[in-house]
């Protein structure tokens, strides 16, 4: 059996590097398709204060981070001492694709997910 995908939603609330109309593209989206995720107000303060919801995050297993550069989302997993896997992580970039891209990905995948259980 295949556990469903795990997503992780960063709101980016003070850096404020994401345009917000993709913010609130997604978000919306994410929330009207009934896809289950989890939704952070800031990867980049919690990296900061080395939350421990990090650890338990970078653990899951197959887990989808919406935020922005890959490179940078992985270095604040890293900087919190919760590095994640190479190679079970998908990080979806909102500086560079559309909000209509990554939440038709997200929603999409799921589904595979859910149709393999």
């Amino acid at each position: 059996m295949t556990q469903a995908v795990k997503i992780l939603y960063c709101r980016c609330a003070y850096a404020k590097v994401i345009a917000p109309e993709v913010k609130d593209e997604v978000l919306q989206r994410l929330t009207q398709s009934g896809v289950p995720f989890e939704a952070v107000p800031d990867l980049c303060e919690m990296s900061a204060r080395r939350d421990p919801a990090l650890k338990r995050l970078a653990a899951e297993d197959g887990i989808k981070i919406t935020a922005c550069y890959p490179r940078a989302v992985r270095w604040l997993f890293s900087a919190a001492q919760a590095p994640l896997p190479k190679d079970t992580v998908d990080i979806l970039n909102m500086r560079v694709d559309s909000a209509a891209a990554i939440a038709g990905r997200l929603v999409q995948e799921h589904s595979k997910g859910e149709e393999s259980s």
